[in-house]
């Protein structure tokens, strides 16, 4: 790396950001992390009150546990499941209060856009040497430019969610009716139960994050019976949407398809399917919710969006990216993760060489690396932190070993391949069909911290 008097920029302190920064500490470098909320892992906080699939064993970066390790931390349960609070309360905040990593973390801040010194996009002439200029914008509105030798971006997607139209647009009426949708996993038993409770709510997706939402309404139907239930999904394979099951190799994630199916078989969950969401406008009474390709619709008082996120590359428009055109990730990644192919048990281990770009010494990890690919595991995220930190600092032979040692069972963390296309990551074969199902490419992963059954490059079947 040039100018070795300036930082690291790493945008993001979510877990993969993070785990840049402890590579960073432990190869001598100066590292200096921007998250915009006000809150280390301030996306995982959005689904705080989320269990994870995966145990505490597989859901931490082995360079920050070394540096935890040095102070009075102690490692949670192996085999116990966090929550998405308790990722951030018992290793990311522990983490971040360490005295060799606070000074270099700056939250209540937000990069706006990021260039080279004295050299727009166009420019040929001296661009490597250049630094790179960070612009960002602090908590009071005030703005600022920062210099940095090398760029790591992982700052993730969930916080740039997919509209609710099944055209990859926001449907007619989305935006004039958002203070009625909620995008992600809300807190339905604790945060949120006075807005659903006693309401007509409409859940539009059906990967995990979709089955948390429909539960959870389910147990709030208990004390409050007027709550109506109704789950739009786009597919028809049911029972690729309940998963594994007993089958599963994680007993928590099947528990989950098993629990949604006794839901609707029982009645309490009306399914609309094939439901193709194009419309949102007033009715007499409530919001009317329309699927223009066959004129279905509902009236409902909420609707909760888990329908996935994509990247937001506006800050990158004076950079020199390679993406491709369908994912928004690397050319060389792409056909690795694509889930038109894949599911996430068939992706293998990658790091620095996939995730290069045409820009020297800029890089995305984490989810943002994926672009609009759905089969993010975090597993794969510590990997990409190594990797790059290692190639960042010249150890071009560590860099290149990229490995995953991983449980021979198999694990994964999204269902979120196209029922239409692919197998998912842990369905069943897709022989038996019901007019319902389906799993929408892109949807926001539940589970982050959970491994993949990739081991060392080893494809096979994701639910073992």
């Amino acid at each position: 790396m040039r100018d070795s008097s300036l930082p690291v920029i790493v945008i993001g302190a979510g877990p993969v950001g993070l785990a840049a920064t402890a590579h960073l500490i432990e190869r001598g470098e100066t590292p200096l992390v921007i998250e915009a909320g006000e809150s280390i892992g301030q996306n995982v906080l959005n689904w705080g009150h989320v269990r994870m699939f995966s145990p505490w064993e597989y859901t931490v970066d082995s360079a920050m546990v070394r540096l935890l390790e040095k102070s009075d931390w102690e490692m949670p349960p192996l085999k116990a499941l966090p929550t998405g609070k308790d990722l951030v309360e018992r290793f990311l905040r522990p983490f971040a209060k360490l005295e060799t990593v606070a000074p270099h973390i700056r939250t209540n801040t937000r990069v706006t856009a990021i260039s080279r010194q004295n050299v727009d996009k166009m420019k040929d002439r001296n661009r490597d040497e250049a630094p790179f200029i960070v612009q960002i914008e602090c908590a009071d509105g005030s703005q600022d430019l920062l210099k940095a030798r090398a760029i790591i971006d992982a700052s993730g997607t969930y916080h740039n969610p997919n509209p609710l139209g099944t055209h990859g647009l926001n449907a007619i009426g989305e935006d004039a009716h958002s203070d009625h949708i909620f995008y992600g996993i809300p807190d339905i038993l604790s945060i949120h139960q006075e807005r659903y409770q006693n309401q007509r709510v409409l859940v539009v997706g059906s990967g995990h994050s979709a089955i948390n939402a429909v539960l959870e309404l389910g147990e709030l139907q208990q004390s409050a019976p007027d709550t109506r239930i109704i789950w739009a999904m786009r597919g028809t394979h049911l029972k690729k949407v309940y998963g594994g099951e007993t089958n599963d190799a994680l007993p928590a994630r099947g528990a989950l398809g098993t629990r949604v199916r006794n839901l609707v078989e029982a009645g309490v969950v009306e399914i609309v399917s094939p439901f193709y969401l194009t419309h949102i406008e007033t009715s007499d009474n409530g919001l009317r919710v329309t699927s223009s390709e066959n004129g279905m619709s509902v009236t409902v008082d909420e609707l909760i969006a888990t329908t996935g996120a994509r990247p937001n590359l506006e800050m990158l428009r004076e950079l020199r990216l390679n993406l491709d055109s369908s994912l928004e990730t690397t050319p060389i990644l792409a056909p690795m993760i694509d889930p038109n192919i894949h599911s996430c048990g068939t992706v293998r281990p990658h790091g620095e060489a996939e995730l290069r770009h045409p820009e020297s010494n800029f890089y995305m990890i984490g989810m943002k690396s994926y672009g609009r690919a759905p089969s993010f595991l975090l597993a794969t995220g510590y990997e990409q932190a190594r990797s790059v930190v290692a190639y960042l600092v010249g150890d071009y032979e560590a860099a290149k070993e990229v490995q995953l040692n991983l449980p021979e069972t198999g694990v994964c963390s999204t269902d979120f391949a196209d029922d239409e296309l692919s197998g998912g990551c842990c369905s069943t074969p897709a022989s038996e069909t019901v007019a319902v199902g389906n799993i929408s490419i892109g949807e926001i992963p539940v589970s982050v911290g959970t491994i993949p059954v990739v081991k060392n490059g080893n494809d096979s079947s994701c639910c073992g």
